[in-house]
């Protein structure tokens, strides 16, 4: 197939990108190349696609409508996945254009295209957040999700009620995808795992908000992809699909600071903070429906998953 994935320098569209090459795909990634975090970071992912057989790289930004459709209007898409987003729920306090522009007005460009050019088929990245506060555990598909708790999570869940009156009335197949804490190599630089590998090998403290009592159901990039993947090969999907992509085990944050410190060689420093606003204690995937439908299994502990990512990202930093 022919498959656009936009965000494609970011953190997941890079390896989802490598990933469907990797099965005879042809890949057309778009990225806006932001300077949210290091546009460095985002050139060298970038750097390992580009050349390839199959893959071509566009300069654009889904909020800039006329770029866009001359993507679509360029060749002719099997699959459209969107993980283009204004990411971070922190971000979200200060910046909330932002995320109007890139989640809201974009999302709704894209839709637009895939409308206007008859895809059958639309792959979006929702979030673990539009859950908010929810305290029943584990979270499912079939919760209420209509009290996000944050700017960020309003968003994703706004993109969840756009792609169902695009499925409604314009007959789009659309399926979003609820990750949950994605980690791993090649990862963000504002999330949590890089912060406090950053910070460990320079001796800094690392912040641990609620004083350490969170639970994440922390999810390898290997095992998000292969869900995507999934999502984009299947015949078996109804026209309209909402599906959690996690690993189905919440693990405690001084947990993972133990594995990651460990991994690190380096005995971890901390500044036990407050709640911030906008953040929940715990999330924990119910990933039953994405397994009866598509046989999603994830297969990476942190254990695996942690000593991966400080692997590479000791590396990275010695480059």
């Amino acid at each position: 197939m022919n498959v656009l994935v936009t965000g494609a320098a970011g953190f997941i569209g890079a390896a989802l990108s490598e990933r469907l090459l990797g099965r005879g795909h042809s890949v057309v990634g778009l990225d806006n190349f932001n300077d949210y975090y290091d546009p460095a970071l985002k050139e060298a992912r970038a750097a390992r696609l580009e050349g390839r057989p199959g893959f071509r790289m566009v300069r654009a930004d889904l909020a800039d409508a006329a770029a866009l459709g001359a993507v679509f209007g360029a060749e002719r898409f099997d699959v459209v996945v969107n993980l283009a987003a204004q990411a971070g729920v922190r971000y979200s306090l200060e910046n909330p254009g932002a995320y109007v522009q890139s989640n809201l007005v974009g999302f709704v460009n894209v839709l637009e295209c895939c409308r206007r050019h008859g895809l059958p088929r639309l792959v979006y990245a929702s979030s673990s957040s539009v859950y908010g506060g929810n305290e029943k555990m584990p979270f499912s598909e079939d919760d209420r999700v209509d009290s996000p708790v944050s700017l960020y999570a309003a968003t994703k869940k706004s993109n969840e009620l756009l792609a169902h009156v695009y499925a409604h009335l314009f007959g789009l197949q659309t399926i979003g995808l609820r990750f949950f804490t994605v980690y791993g190599p090649w990862g963000r630089p504002d999330m949590a795992m890089w912060l406090f590998a950053d910070a460990m090998l320079a001796g800094r403290p690392i912040k641990v908000f609620n004083h350490g009592r969170m639970k994440r159901d922390f999810t390898y990039v290997d095992d998000i992809v292969s869900g995507v993947v999934a999502c984009v090969e299947s015949r078996n999907l109804g026209p309209e699909e909402i599906f959690n992509i996690g690993n189905n085990r919440p693990e405690e944050l001084l947990r993972l600071i133990e594995v990651l410190s460990g991994a690190l060689g380096v005995e971890p420093k901390m500044e036990m903070l407050p709640m911030q606003p906008g953040d929940v204690p715990a999330t924990y995937a119910d990933i039953s429906r994405i397994h009866a439908k598509l046989g999603y299994e994830p297969t990476t502990p942190i254990d695996v998953g942690v000593p991966a990512f400080a692997k590479w990202f000791l590396e990275y930093r010695g480059r």
